[in-house]
């Protein structure tokens, strides 16, 4: 009984203490750290930050997938007899009290208009039964603010599925956009982002595509981006320093971009090289930004600071041997004439056979036991360091000396192999000589392969040396052709899909833009900078008619490279006539 009485006296106090804990508000709680389960993170975060409601976290909506229809068609066997003419169907019966007799369908789900429209947090898996795997995360409609954006910041950087963000009408403003910039390159495999419809006065949307930054597909359609959010979105493009080497496509739709914005994103385009679909549609751009952009999509001249970049470029390319040490001068002390070609290979033939003297010396140390030729060893040091200086003073007679060197070196190795082979071996045996043979022959093969490993190192100089990365090819060191005092390059054909639909591009515009395809159309090739060209172009709805002439020829350039474009079959009556 006693011991009973002190259990439940303890397990008391321990109950007590745990409330104390909970109850005590100045105590400061341990840091929590994320698991990448979404929804426990995210819910354990808004509790912490003290949220009065807490966005549920739900999977998406889809529709409900239908069963196969049943098959018609009579079995075999039954029916043979009767005609194929089908039943007339009765007539649905009318409810009086106007009620509906049949089922509502099951395509969509209905629910009460307010808990349709409270905050929540839509996600995709790739695997429902582990929650650790969601992939997609949508939120619309609600606001976020700080709190709600730095609580998603720390769910986010360890989601190591997650590859698409949407957040559609959430308020975003200059300060969130900064903290959501900060997190993406934490998020290793994120791909797609949607911010459409968040109108951000401070116009900082270049901070989501800089060098750090994963995100390939970027969508900010109905955001009231003007020439200030276009200019700086350019200039993250590229400029003449740096480029963008990871986004691939850009919609830009239903902005406020006049023709300022359009020539700011053109010049970005310049650099370029990766973009490769553009959607400007619904924006305010004229004549002069179309122009600007069918000069980049066909040839244009470089600027000055264009030109010095390129020539930099190019030093770099044509000379590989730059940064390389100056071949050796003439010696101070050779009067006569420059060193020889001879006399330097003797001579490294001599320091080589050093080499090999100290490797034998060495071995034979090891081998021939305590009485290791300590005074030769001295003697033969002492007679390279005459050599050297000798090699140094008089470069004719260098090779002499070295070979001669060399020999002498080669006799007494042998000499002091086949006496520490006859000082270990007391019995008198004739094996001495054999073995200090076998000895010299390993030391020679040894010093070959030492050689060659360290010549396989060595860079020949006939490679040029690695110029980084070969993925990106730098439009400046393409080819140019020089008119009117200026330097012209190909221009952007990397570009496949551009959406001008609903601008306001008139006739001068617009045959700028049909130069440029034919220009794209009848250029060969050839240049590194490569590429299709355009392969979509959407100019309708601008306030040049789409029967002009110029718009006509625009669509029968660019329908056959349209890879969803089918040509029509041929009627049995073409084909003959064909």
């Amino acid at each position: 009984m006693g011991k009973k009485v002190e259990k439940s006296l303890k397990g008391e106090k321990n109950q007590s203490a745990i409330s104390q804990d909970e109850e005590d508000p100045n105590k400061t709680p341990e840091p929590y750290s994320c698991t990448g389960n979404f929804q426990a993170d995210f819910t354990e975060l808004c509790r912490r930050n003290s949220m009065a409601a807490i966005p549920p976290v739900i999977h998406r909506a889809r529709p409900p997938t239908q069963a196969a229809p049943e098959s018609s068609k009579p079995e075999k066997g039954k029916d043979k007899g009767k005609s194929a003419v089908p039943e007339p169907e009765p007539e649905p019966e009318v409810d009086p009290e106007g009620e509906n007799a049949e089922p509502p369908p099951k395509t969509y789900v209905v629910k009460d208009k307010f808990e349709y429209f409270k905050p929540c947090v839509q996600v995709e898996m790739e695997n429902y039964d582990k929650p650790e795997t969601v992939t997609e995360i949508y939120i619309r409609g609600w606001k976020i603010d700080d709190i709600m954006m730095n609580t998603l910041k720390q769910c986010w950087s360890v989601m190591e599925k997650l590859h698409t963000i949407n957040l559609w009408n959430v308020g975003l403003n200059g300060e969130t956009l900064s903290i959501m910039a900060s997190t993406l390159p934490s998020i290793v495999n994120l791909r797609t982002l949607i911010l459409d419809g968040n109108v951000v006065t401070e116009e900082n949307w270049h901070e989501l595509i800089t060098d750090e930054s994963p995100v390939q597909n970027l969508s900010l359609r109905h955001c009231g981006m003007t020439d200030k959010g276009a200019k700086s979105i350019g200039e993250a493009l590229g400029t003449v320093k740096r480029t963008n080497t990871k986004l691939v496509t850009l919609n830009l739709a239903g902005n406020q971009i006049s023709d300022q914005g359009a020539i700011d994103i053109a010049n970005g385009l310049r650099m370029n090289r990766t973009l490769m679909s553009l959607s400007l549609a619904s924006n305010q751009i004229g004549d002069k930004g179309a122009i600007k952009l069918g000069e980049v999509l066909s040839r244009f001249p470089l600027s000055h600071e264009e030109v010095v970049e390129r020539r930099k470029q190019k030093s770099s390319m044509g000379s590989p041997d730059r940064n390389k040490s100056p071949p050796p001068s003439r010696r101070a002390d050779s009067k006569d004439r420059p060193g020889s070609v001879r006399s330097s290979s003797q001579h490294d033939k001599s320091d080589k056979s050093k080499q090999k003297q100290s490797a034998k010396t060495k071995k034979d140390a090891g081998k021939g036991g305590k009485e290791a030729p300590k005074e030769e060893e001295k003697h033969d040091k002492s007679k390279g360091k005459k050599d050297d200086k000798a090699a140094a003073k008089k470069d004719s007679k260098s090779g002499k000396e070295g070979g001669t060197s060399s020999r002498k070196a080669e006799e007494e190795s042998r000499k002091t192999q086949h006496r520490g082979s006859i000082s270990k071996d007391k019995g008198g045996n004739t094996t001495g000589r054999s073995s200090g043979a076998s000895l010299v022959a390993d030391t020679k093969n040894a010093a070959k392969g030492k050689s060659k490993g360290k010549d396989k190192g060595k860079p020949s100089q006939a490679e040029p040396e690695d110029m980084g990365d070969s993925s990106f090819i730098n439009p400046l060191t393409d080819e140019a052709d020089f008119i009117d005092g200026q330097l012209w390059v190909p221009g952007n054909r990397l570009l496949i899909n551009l959406n001008l639909s609903r601008n306001q591009i008139n006739e001068q515009g617009m045959a700028a833009i049909l130069k440029a395809m034919q220009y794209q159309t009848t250029l060969a090739l050839g240049s590194k900078s490569g590429g299709t060209g355009l392969m979509r172009i959407c100019v309708f709805k601008n306030k040049i008619s789409s029967d002009h002439d110029i718009v006509r020829k625009i669509n029968d350039i660019m329908l056959p490279k349209d890879p969803f474009y089918k040509p029509p079959p041929q009627t049995p009556e073409a084909e003959s006539t064909s």
